[in-house]
Order: C-alpha cells, then structure tokens, then sequence
C-alpha cells in the first residue's frame, strides 16, 4: 500500500489523534449540543488534520504554506471551543487541560512546518 506523504507527517498523525480525542470527549456532550458545539468541535477538528493532507498534495511551498495556515486556523478556532465547553461544564478541567496540551503540541508544530514550507518558497522564488 502507498504512504502518501501527510502520513509520513508528525504533526499530521497528532492532529489525526486529536481529533479522535475530540470525538470520544464529544460523544458524553449533552443532546441538545448535537448541532450546536459537538459538530462544530468535530468539523473543526477534522479540518486540521484534513488541511494538512491537502496542501501536501499542492506543487508549491507557498500553497502548502496556505493550507498549514488553514489548517493553524482551525485549530485556534477549537481551542475557543474547548474553552467554551469548559466554561458550560460539558468537560472536565482535567479533559480541558488534556486537550489543551494536544491542540497547543499539534499548533507548535503546524508553525515549525508553516515556517519551513515558506523559507522553501522563498529560496524557490
């Protein structure tokens, strides 16, 4: 079986993994958050990893960067979300702090490849 090259990705096998965190945790949410911070929890979560593979797909570096940065986007746009569902006590502190470490690893990273795949564009430009 080929390995695309995402798979070969730390950060993308970190961000897969997180988003698996967010879908066990989103699963004990209440009913009535079904459509409310569970699909958007999810969805953005599923962005991250899912914006990875995609811009490693694109020729440029600074189409890759792009993607990355999207990719940094939605991962900022969960951490406002987990704040959100602590603060409503749909998780624990402890699930919060959890979750917080792996979003705040995977954003680490995303900004060691976006800064990587821009300094291959410049010298490509």
């Amino acid at each position: 079986m080929y390995i695309y090259s995402f798979e070969k990705l730390e950060v993308w096998n970190e961000a897969k993994e997180f988003t698996k965190s967010i879908y066990l945790i989103t699963s004990k949410f209440p009913d009535s958050e079904k459509f409310g911070l569970v699909s958007q929890l999810r969805r953005a979560s599923v962005s991250i990893c899912s914006n990875i593979a995609e811009g490693s797909a694109r020729k440029s570096y600074k189409d890759k960067a792009h993607f990355t940065t999207i990719a940094f986007g939605s991962a900022v746009e969960v951490i406002n979300q987990l704040i959100l569902s602590f603060e409503l006590n749909f998780i624990t502190e402890n699930d919060y702090l959890k979750l917080r470490q792996e979003v705040e690893s995977v954003t680490n990273k995303l900004n060691g490849l976006r800064t990587y795949q821009l300094s291959k564009g410049a010298e490509n430009s």
